[in-house]
């Protein structure tokens, strides 16, 4: 039985990262590669010297692609992901689906028209730490879940100037790396409706409504769920936090507590405990090679035939609380 032929467009780090990963399961084939650097596109040709480096996303949708696989900056996201799901392509793209939840839902409406499986790339679901303390939430072991904080404090910024371009990032820290906690909470506590949000964003130290051209480095958001349970949200880029990062999600609960945090200030290296007063018990901690997991895991779904799953359908409560924390902190006067 052939393989699925899979497209890669987009093949900075990441690209190859979890193109890495998908080949290692051996479930899918390299078919083609497209990047904006030649450099980008002979580093990943070197993982898989088979697969044909072409120059569009059209020439590859001409090679009738089982599936693509987009780490491309985020304002192509959508379209590109739209353009391969109607072509046929089943399709795996790095976070954010669209700088909006309107153009999320044009893609997870796409996939479900064409019945393709789509999955994001939130990768941090996947992590040892993370499933560890969602499985202790979803057992009830720390009874109601009524408060949340999660945060992820990077002592850099991006590499890439896109990133710091509005129009084609869609956002700053918060779109880069508050997505990924939104998504947490929200996934951790089986997506209950949001029924209020507010934020701050700051751009250099000043509130993002008054320098409407930039993108925010800080980010606080707080988020009411229905039942009255409480989440915070705080991120940054260039953070003053002595160490390289802060990455961590703390869950309380009427009978206990869990939480995740990273190790050390690693980037990679997270750790897990439940709380019952002042004592601590591990539920997981390093190594944990998590990076490419949520990748191999589309491959494989991808080889066993799997077509659209219900579950796409998460990508839209993020993304819509992303805009509400976007309006809120643009207002005049915020």
């Amino acid at each position: 039985m052939s393989r699925p032929r899979v497209g890669f467009l987009g093949t900075g780090w990441i690209g190859r990262d979890r193109m890495q990963a998908m080949l290692a399961t051996g479930a899918v084939e390299a078919a083609a590669i497209v990047d904006a650097s030649p450099e980008g596109a002979a580093e990943a040709q070197a993982l898989a010297p088979d697969a044909k480096v072409l120059h569009s996303l059209e020439e590859m949708l001409e090679q009738g692609l089982d599936g693509l696989v987009i780490a491309t900056p985020s304002a192509l996201h959508a379209a590109q992901a739209v353009e391969a799901l109607a072509a046929g392509a089943a399709v795996f793209c790095q976070k954010p689906l669209g700088r909006s939840e309107a153009e999320a839902r044009a893609v997870v409406e796409t996939a479900q028209a064409a019945d393709r499986l789509l999955m994001v790339d939130m990768s941090y679901r996947r992590t040892l730490a993370a499933e560890a303390v969602v499985e202790r939430i979803r057992a009830r072991a720390l009874g109601q879940v009524f408060a949340a904080e999660l945060e992820f404090h990077n002592a850099y910024g991006p590499d890439k100037p896109w990133f710091f371009d509005r129009a084609l990032a869609g956002g700053g820290c918060l779109m880069d790396l508050g997505v990924h906690l939104v998504d947490l909470a929200l996934w951790a506590l089986n997506f209950p409706q949001v029924e209020h949000v507010s934020g701050a964003l700051f751009a250099h130290g000043r509130p993002l409504a008054e320098t409407p051209d930039s993108v925010e480095d800080y980010a606080l958001a707080e988020l009411r769920l229905a039942g009255g349970a409480l989440v915070r949200i705080g991120c940054s880029w260039h953070a003053h936090a002595g160490r390289d990062a802060v990455i961590a999600a703390r869950f309380q609960g009427t009978e206990g507590g869990a939480a995740l945090h990273n190790v050390a200030g690693s980037f990679y290296d997270l750790a897990a405990e439940e709380y019952a007063g002042t004592s601590a018990r591990a539920l997981a901690s390093p190594p944990d090679a998590w990076g490419g997991r949520q990748a191999a895991h589309w491959a494989q779904r991808l080889a066993a035939g799997e077509r659209f799953d219900p579950a796409a359908c998460e990508v839209l409560a993020t993304a819509a609380v992303l805009d509400r924390i976007y309006a809120a902190a643009r207002q005049p006067g915020r």
